[in-house]
């Protein structure tokens, strides 16, 4: 079939070829050397992006899962441990927290698609032992309500901002706001890398000990083993790659928040929509749009109908919230959550669209409702 205009979710071969040529140099470079696990260039990264977030430790590991479970782990949480999440997250938040043999305890969501504090607050017992809240879609949660629940029940703040690397709250980077925060390096992240990869970032010296530790087999600075540990060590190409991409990353987030805005002004008028806030709405957030999740009446045939004009769409987590994964018997209070399922979608959101890519996206909304 032919479109006027084809506009992918996302356009995976022109991430490639944005900077093709530096980044097979960039490979060349490191396979040349043979230097392939934990070498100068995770090294380098890491030194730079706790540079560029202001935190004392980033440290590399193999994924954002694995970022999420060590960060529990050096948080002291475990066995019989209750850890509250929310109900709009990706199921590896959850499934963390059951790796380190707690239980995940599902709050509901508000319309921006950030935790609900209020709901949270209900759900906490004498067994809960932290609060992880999951920056998601690019924004941060309101870190002040959850400051004050895990102040008020002694809870330690375990941060899921892996969609979030770079969104701030009163001017605090997501990730920094408890004993841990984790970021995700996948492809499609706003710093994707060109497979899994994902980051830890803390404040905390003795966390950040412990997690290099753990990432590493356990092994101990002096290479003996200290306790037992993974094999989650952030690959060494890819942390190079990384290097790249965050000399240009403030670019990609400006043009990510210039999408939102052309977004905003195209669609804001629709009475069957819901918009994600705008960028500079709140003088309390910085956004970074890793997502443009909005929601739709008639979602289902609206998003047949962008397919059939070329354009891509997709339902974040395949359109379940993590409580509606039935087998997995997750105790949840979430009626907003369950509504938003059958509403939400995600429009094209990366740095690589064009103005008029766009506006073709609004102008087959616009057409579709009218």
């Amino acid at each position: 079939m032919t479109f006027a205009r084809s506009v992918p979710f996302f356009n995976y071969p022109a991430m490639f070829a944005e900077r093709s040529e530096t980044y097979m140099a960039t490979m060349h470079d490191v396979m040349a050397r043979g230097a392939f696990i934990m070498q100068r260039d995770l090294l380098s990264f890491e030194e730079e992006l706790a540079a560029y977030l202001g935190c004392r430790h980033a440290i590399g590991v193999a994924d954002g899962t694995v970022a999420l479970t060590l960060s529990l782990r050096a948080a002291g949480i475990g066995t019989g441990d209750e850890v509250i999440v929310s109900s709009h997250t990706f199921i590896a938040t959850a499934a963390a927290v059951h790796h380190v043999g707690a239980i995940p305890v599902v709050c509901d969501c508000l319309p921006d698609a950030m935790m609900d504090t209020a709901s949270a607050a209900t759900l906490v017992t004498d067994n809960t032992r932290a609060i992880m809240p999951t920056q998601l879609n690019g924004r941060t949660s309101d870190m002040d309500a959850i400051g004050a629940l895990a102040k008020q029940h002694n809870l330690k703040i375990v941060e899921d901002s892996c969609q979030a690397m770079g969104a701030k709250f009163r001017d605090t980077p997501a990730g920094l706001f408890g004993v841990a925060g984790s970021y995700s390096f996948y492809p499609a992240k706003t710093l994707g890398c060109f497979g899994d990869g994902g980051a830890i970032v803390t404040n905390d010296d003795d966390a950040a000990k412990e997690i290099r530790e753990l990432r590493d087999h356990g092994r101990g600075a002096d290479g003996k083993v200290k306790r037992f540990g993974h094999n989650g060590r952030l690959d060494n190409i890819q942390a190079a790659i990384l290097r790249v991409k965050l000399a240009h990353y403030d670019e990609a987030i400006a043009r990510r928040r210039a999408i939102a805005s052309r977004y905003q002004a195209g669609l804001s008028d629709i009475a069957q929509l819901l918009l994600p806030p705008a960028p500079d709405s709140d003088n309390l957030r910085f956004d970074i749009f890793q997502n443009y999740e909005i929601q739709a009446d008639d979602r289902d045939a609206l998003r047949e109908h962008l397919s059939a004009n070329g354009i891509g769409t997709i339902l974040q987590w395949g359109g379940h919230m993590i409580h509606q994964f039935e087998d997995l018997g997750l105790r949840c209070s979430a009626p907003y959550a369950e509504e938003m399922s059958r509403r939400y979608m995600m429009l094209p959101m990366h740095h690589m669209l064009s103005d008029d890519d766009v506006d073709y996206v609004i102008e087959h909304i616009r057409a579709f409702y009218a």
